[in-house]
């Protein structure tokens, strides 16, 4: 951290600075100039983008692709002028420099999900969990990491993150098989890349957000719960012993939980507050198995304990989001993907607790083999 005109200037790397979550933290970055300073903006493409936002924010540009992939990533992220690496890429590239940043003393706000979905084993050597070191940017986590402050272990019956349920919560199953990417783009609350969107349409993303809860706040899986929240605002629930529960809320947008881990404190934020003179229903649900089978299967593989397999399921649902939006596969053969995924992770182990070099193995054979694979079913 650097001192300028009386103020403490966290210096931030931004890695997938050119995507969406990138680009909102520019938005808070540029809010908070007395605060933060981007002095490295890291992309594996756009150079283009990025050399006008390196230009626009005086940062230096990583163009990870052109520069070597992951160790560009990795210099990106252990670089001298660097105090916070905002980890924002996607897949399990994530990992190397997440490990790298905490090993170079670096806090990490982390916005890759498969960082610990995959990795996250690798990633509690060196961080016990949420905290100064690792900040969860994730609007479910970052929300629990604000319910869970000043709560002992011993008060906390569970957890509950909440999902929106995405755009076809209400679709009729039969219909469920005609879906087309153009809709399952169209989230009903959030603005996220065509990954995550995909992932929430699915809700597989909320089956790995629980697997990050477990390395997170060291929560074993029956202690946390999903619950469909179609307002997308309340954002995470604590239930405490006695019944009582903390919950966070927050108009949906993520420059707000961005913030609170780039900050590590609440302050002035570039987003709207929310109109209480304005009547609203905040709505409950439990969540159908049967609307989101690949919820399910990454519960059944997360509760199995077997790395393996969740590496397999995590390279698995990269693979069928991008042949889904590619309309080579159809929606509802995802959940199969995964599935898939889990058993041929499973297959190729090592190890009870894999290396980085090993995920990496089990990660490229897992989608060498669903690549080759036209039809599943």
């Amino acid at each position: 951290m650097v001192w300028d005109d009386g103020h403490v200037v966290t210096r931030v790397a931004i890695l997938g600075a050119t995507g969406s979550i990138g680009r909102q933290a520019l938005e808070v970055v540029m809010a908070h100039p007395d605060r933060l300073r981007a002095t490295v903006l890291a992309s594996r493409r756009n150079a283009d983008d990025l050399a006008v936002l390196a230009s626009r924010f005086g940062a230096r540009a990583i163009v990870a692709e052109r520069d070597g992939g992951v160790s560009a990533l990795v210099a990106a992220a252990t670089a001298k002028d660097v105090d916070l690496v905002l980890v924002a890429t996607t897949g399990i590239d994530g990992i190397e420099p997440t490990l790298a940043a905490l090993e170079a003393g670096k806090s990490v706000a982390l916005a890759n999900k498969e960082t610990l979905v995959a990795g996250g084993h690798l990633v509690r050597r060196h961080v016990a969990g949420a905290g100064d070191r690792l900040r969860p940017v994730d609007g479910e986590h970052c929300a629990l990491w604000q319910c869970l402050v000043g709560t002992r272990p011993e008060e906390v019956r569970r957890v509950l993150i909440t999902a929106s349920g995405g755009p076809f919560r209400t679709l009729p199953l039969v219909e469920l098989a005609a879906v087309t990417p153009d809709l399952a783009l169209r989230h009903p609350t959030w603005r996220m890349g065509p990954k995550i969107t995909i992932d929430s349409a699915t809700l597989t993303n909320k089956g790995f957000e629980i697997v990050e809860a477990r390395w997170l706040y060291d929560l074993t899986y029956d202690r946390i719960d999903v619950v469909i929240h179609p307002e997308s605002m309340v954002h995470a629930m604590v239930e405490l012993a006695d019944g009582s529960v903390k919950a966070q809320l927050a108009e949906p947008d993520m420059r707000l939980f961005i913030q609170y881990a780039l900050l590590w404190k609440h302050a002035p934020a570039p987003t709207r507050a929310i109109d209480w003179t304005m009547p609203r229903t905040l709505r409950f649900e439990p969540v159908d198995a049967t609307r989101y089978p690949c919820l399910a299967t990454v519960l059944e593989t997360a509760r199995s304990g077997d790395l393996s397999a969740m590496i397999g399921l995590v390279a698995a649902d990269e693979v069928a989001v991008d042949r889904f939006l590619r309309k080579e596969i159809a929606f509802d053969e995802i959940a199969v993907y995964l599935h898939r995924g889990a058993t041929l992770g499973r297959a190729h182990a090592r190890s009870a607790e894999p290396s980085l070099a090993e995920i990496r193995h089990i990660d490229a054979e897992v989608r060498g083999a669903l690549r080759e694979e036209p039809v599943l079913r």
